[in-house]
Order: C-alpha cells, then sequence, then structure tokens
C-alpha cells in the first residue's frame, strides 16, 4: 500500500475548528497515561483540577487572577506575531514592568492612590516597553535575530530582579528572605467580591478590546498585517517597516510589562523573587493557540489559568511538581501545533 501526503487547496471551516479540539483532547490522553503510571486515577486528578478552579466561586476568581497575567501577556506576544516578529521575550519585559511598577511605590512618597497608581501603571510601561524595544531596534536596523535577543534578554531582566531582591532592596525585615518591603495602601489596587480579583483584570479586558479595535478597525492595524504577510509588499506599498517594527515590539514590551505592574500592585504587594511562575512564556502557547486573535487570547488565557489553579491544587493533594503542569502545556501545544499538518495536508492510501 503507497501512502501519500497531499496539499489542501482550502481546508473547511469544520476541520479549522475541530482540529485543535481533538489535539486537545490527546494531550490529556498522554497526561492520563503519565499519571496511570504514576499509580494516579486520571479521571479523578482531571476532576480534581476542574473543581478546584471552576467548583466555587472562590476557586472561579483565583482563576480570573491567574489569567490576568496571561491576558495581558498573551496580547503582547500576538501583537508582535502579527507582524511574524517572534517576541520570545515577555517573561523578562513582565519582570522589567514590576520593576519598573516598583520602583515607584516603595521610593516615591505619594499618598494619592490614584496618582501613586498611575505612575506606577506608567512607569511599568516605559521600562517594560523600553526592554521590548532594544529587541525591535536591532530587528529593524541590522536584522538581528529577535527570537535570540528577547530569549537572552529574559536572564538579563529576571537576574536584574534577583540582584534587587537578594541585594540593596530587600527588605531588612524580611527574615533574610529574597522580597522587598510590602508596599503602602495607596499602592496597592482594589479587590472585589471579597476574593484576590483585583483591578488588573478589568484593565486587561480593556486591553482586550483596544486590541481588537487597534488590530482590526485602524490603519495602522492595517499597515502591521500587510507586512506580516508580505514585508517586501508592504515596504512597496511605502508602508515604513522600521518605524513599525520598533513600534510594535515597544508596545508588545509593555503590555507584557503590564501585567508585572499588575502581579506587583495586585497580587504580591512587593517585588519578590520568581514573581512569575511562567506567565512569559505561557504567553506564547496562549498566542499560538489563540491564532493572534484579541478574543482567541482571553479564551485560551483563561484555558491556561484553569490549569494553573488546577496544578496548585494537585500539587497538595497529589504531590505532583509544577513541572506537571509546564509538561502539560508543552503537550498541548506540540499537538496542537502538530494538527496544523492535518489541516493544511491530507493522507491518501492507494495500491500504486
Amino acid at each position: 500500500m503507497k501512502i501519500r501526503v497531499v496539499k489542501r487547496d482550502k481546508a473547511s471551516k469544520l476541520l479549522q475548528i475541530v482540529t485543535p479540539f481533538i489535539a486537545i483532547l490527546l494531550s490529556f490522553a498522554f497526561v492520563g497515561i503519565f499519571l496511570i503510571l504514576n499509580g494516579l486515577n486520571p479521571i479523578l486528578v482531571f476532576k480534581d483540577m476542574f473543581v478546584e478552579s471552576l467548583g466555587s466561586f472562590y476557586g472561579f476568581s483565583e482563576t480570573l487572577v491567574k489569567t490576568t497575567p496571561l491576558i495581558l501577556c498573551g496580547l503582547g506576544v500576538a501583537l508582535a506575531f502579527r507582524m511574524e516578529l517572534w517576541n520570545i521575550g515577555a517573561e523578562g519585559q513582565l519582570y522589567m514592568g514590576a520593576f519598573g511598577a516598583s520602583l515607584i511605590a516603595l521610593f516615591f512618597n505619594i499618598n494619592n492612590h490614584f496618582l501613586m497608581i498611575l505612575l506606577m501603571f506608567l512607569s511599568a510601561v516605559v521600562f517594560s516597553g523600553l526592554w521590548g524595544l532594544i529587541a525591535g531596534f536591532l530587528k529593524a536596523k541590522w536584522s538581528v535575530n529577535e527570537i535570540i535577543v528577547t530569549l537572552l534578554m529574559n536572564y538579563i531582566a529576571i537576574l536584574w530582579v534577583d540582584y534587587l531582591v537578594y541585594g540593596p532592596w530587600k527588605d531588612p525585615g524580611g527574615f533574610n528572605f529574597p522580597l522587598t518591603k510590602q508596599f503602602s495602601d495607596v499602592a496597592r489596587l482594589s479587590y472585589y467580591f471579597n476574593t484576590r480579583l483585583h483591578t488588573g483584570f478589568f484593565i486587561a479586558i480593556v486591553l482586550v478590546f483596544l486590541f481588537y479595535i487597534l488590530i482590526e478597525k485602524t490603519v495602522w492595524g492595517y499597515e502591521i498585517r500587510v507586512i506580516g504577510n508580505n514585508p517586501n509588499a508592504a515596504k512597496y506599498a511605502g508602508i515604513n517597516y522600521e518605524k513599525n517594527v520598533i513600534l510594535v515590539m515597544f508596545i508588545s514590551g509593555a503590555l507584557a510589562g503590564i501585567a508585572g505592574f499588575s502581579e506587583v500592585a495586585g497580587v504580591t504587594y512587593r517585588l519578590q523573587h520568581s514573581i512569575s511562575p511562567g506567565y512569559g512564556y505561557t504567553a506564547i502557547i496562549v498566542a499560538w493557540l489563540a491564532k493572534r486573535s484579541a478574543l482567541g487570547v482571553l479564551l485560551v488565557s483563561f484555558v491556561m489559568g484553569v490549569l494553573f489553579v488546577g496544578n496548585d491544587a494537585l500539587q497538595i493533594s497529589y504531590q505532583l511538581p509544577i513541572a506537571f503542569v509546564n509538561a502539560f502545556q508543552g503537550l498541548i501545544l506540540f499537538f496542537v501545533i502538530s494538527s496544523e499538518f492535518f489541516v493544511n495536508y491530507k493522507i491518501k492510501f492507494g495500491v500504486k
């Protein structure tokens, strides 16, 4: 029997919708095998994951808390992906945003809550935006690979924050833990419904709406889409490629930096070691699965939020390590990317 791979002329809408769901189910199946090998009942484990993250109002609110930085980082990565720019540095940009917000909260004596939060927000945007802009500038001027630059800059940003919390910014009354002093009350975001859900979530929802308007309804969004589809055609049409690359990377970094701002001002109320469990890296999966759309980022971030909260519960109930959720996310990405093959190609069986 001969097996041939044939490119599809056009994949049906049904196939494009169904294929990612099948891929996710397969990833669950593989994780289930892993759980069985470790002596666990996968049905009970998956049930506990979803009950903990969605089975109560508090669990649902915790899922939204975890979803917030994923939305913000996911939007940043998705914006860069729209121009075929591979911003792998959302994790570092989140750290720089957290650093910028903490700088204002710790060293500026401001008693007005609104003014303090505004300055923390702007500081986070500036520091993280400039962090992203460096890779954009190198890409625009000298075609330096942005994947390598943004990836390596993650380590610089994380180690810079570690230097601060282990060194000059360490709280003298913090029992030698790597963290700063707690922020004052004016430097904290409001929380709602007697849960940890904070204003950062609503900022993220507003930015999802603005992202959609920016990309789908404005001339600049059209230019971004044209450059992403064909940079040479965009240049021929008079679109300024270099300016747009630099600007997109600035905004991309700033969006991830707002995630850092929301974490320190809405969750931890201080800068500390390992402030992110990998939100910036997970945002790459979010943007990819969302196919770079604003609504897609919102939905996929929520799904990933469920996994994060569910995994926290599993660490307590089943003593599973954090690597479990990382492996789970990796499997989802692997299967979804692999499923693209079956969207674009079909396999034919024949005698000859």
